[in-house]
């Protein structure tokens, strides 16, 4: 099957629904889901030091982050929180983004990354629904290979990119450099079009444990 470039859509699930990534509708969102220490303790956006400083340098930041020519960002919305019921609202809470990247539709290789969550959502239906539903998305669009990768010192997210089903293929040793300077390796993982049946299967049966709409919590 031959790979074609999917053109941005809105893809819905049970609990979130992704949207492509408008800088004008979504950075006060993103801003308040992800500018927090925790958020890019582990890597994301090049680690601690590459947190944005206020509201503006955010805005700058995000709009590039994840959001190549080759790529298809999306921004991560609840479906039926208190947020998505107002009808006087734009949609559900954001609470993250995540990325269909380096898309190479003669290898038929995509990148599923460039992925930060607001922190009152971790551990909830929040990553894997949105990993079901890019998965599918790519794989319906014929891409083969999905790589998914961490900073090699990010022992939560190389966990939770196990949990989903992928294989671990390596570490790429000094690979990337961390917005402090320092260097980092990758941890390099990745789902093939003949294991996205099994790997689905898993997800669903996940989410299938949960019911009620994800509520977030005030923060402490």
């Amino acid at each position: 099957m031959t790979a074609t470039r999917p053109a941005p859509t809105v893809l819905t699930g049970r609990f979130v629904r992704l949207e492509p990534f408008d800088a004008d509708a979504h950075t006060d969102g993103l801003f308040a889901a992800l500018a927090h220490p925790e958020v890019f303790a582990g890597g994301y956006g090049g680690g601690p030091a590459g947190l944005p400083a206020d509201r503006p340098a955010f805005g700058e930041w995000v709009t590039g982050y994840g959001n190549a020519a080759d790529a298809r960002k999306f921004v991560v919305r609840l479906v039926g929180d208190s947020a998505d019921e107002d009808a006087g609202s734009a949609g559900g809470t954001i609470v993250g983004a995540s990325t269909l990247g380096d898309l190479d539709e003669h290898r038929e290789e995509v990148h599923l990354g460039w992925t930060g969550y607001d922190p009152r959502v971790w551990g909830t239906a929040v990553n894997p629904e949105t990993k079901l539903l890019l998965l599918g998305h790519a794989f319906a669009h014929g891409y083969g290979r999905v790589k998914i990768q961490a900073d090699s010192a990010n022992e939560r997210s190389r966990a939770a990119i196990l949990k989903l089903g992928a294989t671990f293929e390596g570490v790429l040793r000094r690979d990337r450099v961390r917005a402090d300077g320092t260097f980092s390796g990758t941890a390099v993982h990745s789902i093939l079009i003949d294991e996205w049946p099994a790997v689905r299967a898993g997800l669903e049966q996940r989410l299938a444990r949960h019911t009620a709409p994800v509520e977030l919590a005030d923060r402490s």
